[in-house]
Order: structure tokens, then C-alpha cells, then sequence
């Protein structure tokens, strides 16, 4: 049973949203500044679980998350897809002329640079945290500062909302992990997605060979994400998502992976969000 989860960033975070719409219950959430010490926070047992962002639709892969996971032995144990709506947020009686300055994370900065060419007024200054941000200007009383975070932040902070949904691509996801110390608790019969790693040497058709064995043994290849490995120059570590009717397949897949990759891990097993 689950009942508390570390998250990134405070309360109205989109991290916290995750944690209210995934779980079944009501969760306490451990608020952290840094992934980092979310992870630590996790490994210490101040929490049961942790939820950590993994991929946006715009901008990509955060790809010192999968290393986390990787690096302290982590477990993925379900995922959860969010509409990202970014909001611009101050201190009620003001309007977008009187902002000269927008803090925010560095990520919903580039999401919503376009909306921002139409004010140069305004300076965007990058922050850690969206919601934080809000809070921020809320216990300061800063007059002329805004936000760019979730409708929940601006009603728990008791901010106006200037403008709605200013990101540049209206539909915007961010893909988020559950992760836990162990492996998961789901039923075989149930599993129908998992997260690997793996390595493979410089001979020719390598990696291809590994992409077929998944191929053969059914597994549809959702993502592929390539990562240095810092102790050797030049070489890769693989992180791959796969979803499969049959976990079976998966299985088998794993045990040829095994002997064909090097350094392979399951990073986790768990049902896929997205049909």
C-alpha cells in the first residue's frame, strides 16, 4: 500500500497532479527540490514511491531521469500520461502590462516562447520549479513577477490567471514514471509493457540484431533512447520501451536480450497507459 510519494517541485506541481490521478487513494506527497533528492528520498524509505517525468511530446527525453533509475537500481512500476497546460499566473488586480518579469522551469520556457514574442516587455528568467514559482510570489506579494504553471497552482496560491494555455502545440503530454525500490507488484497476466537497458559492442548490426530478436518475439518498440556511457568514451547504453499482447513473449525476449546484450537490465514491468 502506498502512502506517500516523493514528487518534483510543491503542491500544484504537475508532479503533484500526477500523484493525485494516478494512486486509487489519497497520497501525501514529500515535496523535492531536484530529482535527486527525490531519488534519495526514495532509497532512504521517507517514501513508499516516486513519481518522475521521463519524456514531453516537445521536448523530448529527460534523460538524467533515466539514468537515475538506472544508476540506484530503481524499479518503474506504472506510468501516467499528463495534458500539459501551461498557464500565466500573478497576483490578483494586475494584467499582462504589468509584468515585466516570468519565472519558470527552463522546459515550460521553451514551450511557451512564441506566446512571449508577443509581449518583449517581459523578461523570462528560468527557475527549478513551476509551482514553486507561484508560491513564491504569493508569500513575497511580488507585484509585477508572473508564473507559468497549472491551474491547480493558481488556485492553491490563490493567483489570477492572465492567460490559458499558452504553450506553442496545444496538445502537450509529458509521460511520467511511478518508481519504486522493488520490482513491481503487478500480475503477469496484466503486464503488458516493459522498460530495458542495454548495451552492445561496435560490431556491425549490433543493436539491429536486438531490435529483430524484439521483432521475432512480437514486442512493438515504443521508444528507443540512447545514453552515454560516461566510463567509456564513445560507447552507448540503449533504453528501450516495449509494449506486447502476451507476456510470454516478453519473456522470451528477454532471455535471448540477455545472452545477446551486454549489461542488460529490466528496468520495469507494469501496464502500458497509452491504448
Amino acid at each position: 500500500m502506498i502512502n506517500n510519494v516523493a514528487i518534483q517541485g510543491v503542491k500544484g506541481s504537475f508532479h503533484h497532479i500526477v500523484s493525485q490521478q494516478f494512486f486509487d487513494k489519497p497520497v501525501d506527497v514529500i515535496e523535492c527540490l531536484t530529482f535527486d533528492i527525490v531519488v534519495d528520498s526514495l532509497i532512504s524509505e521517507s517514501c513508499d514511491a516516486a513519481i518522475m517525468a521521463l519524456e514531453n511530446s516537445i521536448a523530448g527525453s529527460i534523460i538524467p531521469n533515466y539514468a537515475l533509475i538506472d544508476k540506484y537500481g530503481l524499479h518503474i512500476v506504472g506510468e501516467h500520461y499528463l495534458d500539459i497546460q501551461h498557464n500565466l499566473m500573478a497576483l490578483p488586480n494586475q494584467d499582462i502590462s504589468n509584468i515585466s518579469e516570468v519565472y519558470s522551469h527552463p522546459m515550460a520556457l521553451l514551450q511557451c516562447k512564441e506566446f512571449f514574442k508577443l509581449y518583449p516587455h517581459i523578461k523570462l528568467v528560468e527557475d527549478k520549479d513551476t509551482a514553486e514559482v507561484a508560491q513564491r510570489i504569493q508569500e513575497k506579494q511580488l507585484q509585477g513577477v508572473g508564473a507559468i504553471a497549472s491551474v491547480m497552482a493558481a488556485e492553491i496560491f490563490e493567483l489570477d490567471i492572465l492567460a490559458r494555455s499558452i504553450q506553442t502545440i496545444k496538445h502537450n503530454e509529458t509521460r511520467f514514471a511511478i518508481v519504486k525500490r522493488t520490482n513491481s507488484e503487478v500480475p503477469e497476466n496484466e503486464i503488458n509493457k516493459a522498460s530495458v537497458k542495454f548495451e552492445t559492442d561496435h560490431k556491425r548490426g549490433s543493436l539491429a540484431a536486438i531490435l529483430n530478436v524484439m521483432s521475432d518475439c512480437k514486442l512493438n518498440l515504443t521508444k528507443i533512447q540512447s545514453l552515454p556511457i560516461v566510463e567509456t568514451p564513445w560507447k552507448y547504453a540503449f533504453f528501450v520501451d516495449v509494449t506486447f499482447e502476451k507476456y510470454n513473449d516478453f519473456k522470451k525476449a528477454k532471455s535471448i536480450i540477455d545472452i545477446m546484450g551486454e549489461g542488460f537490465k529490466v528496468l520495469g514491468e507494469y501496464k502500458n497507459a497509452k491504448l
